[in-house]
């Protein structure tokens, strides 16, 4: 198998902040639903607690610093995509008492599709993402009566 034969999707990559490092598990659930699914493969994910003096890569097998694994699933996820510098670079991002995710994710829902284009010649010549905020406001608008 050639690497123009995988049936690879699009990498796709989130910084997502936690105010007050505060991570209640709902989004990770829906993470690994996702994951389970096939709908995404996780490539990377790293999380960071950041500090008046910088951040501190949190293991992501005990975010909550309890001792119990919270995250075995993706214990190990790692690429290489993401270094240091990424993470630091995301720590920036948020205030000190805050967490932020670095997630490097792969839409293997695409796979197929891309490679579907790939064979018959075509190619994709952009691609973007439109903010969650616009979509819902665009979608509110239609909802409400004019006049």
């Amino acid at each position: 198998m050639t690497q123009t034969d995988l049936d690879v999707g699009p990498i796709d990559y989130l910084a997502v902040e936690f105010p007050g490092a505060k991570l209640t598990g709902e989004a990770l659930a829906a993470l690994v639903d996702l994951t389970d699914r096939g709908i995404i493969r996780i490539l990377d994910l790293r999380v960071a607690v950041v500090t008046e003096d910088g951040f501190t890569a949190v293991a992501l097998t005990d975010l909550d610093g309890d001792g119990q694994l919270d995250l075995a699933v993706f214990s190990g996820v790692e690429s290489g995509l993401l270094d240091d510098d990424d993470l630091a670079e995301s720590a920036s991002l948020v205030g000190a008492g805050d967490a932020v995710a670095l997630l490097v994710y792969e839409n293997t829902w695409a796979g197929p599709f891309v490679s579907a284009l790939r064979h018959q010649g075509a190619d994709v010549v952009a691609s973007g993402r439109i903010p969650a905020e616009d979509v819902i406001a665009a979608l509110e608008a239609l909802e409400t009566p004019v006049g």
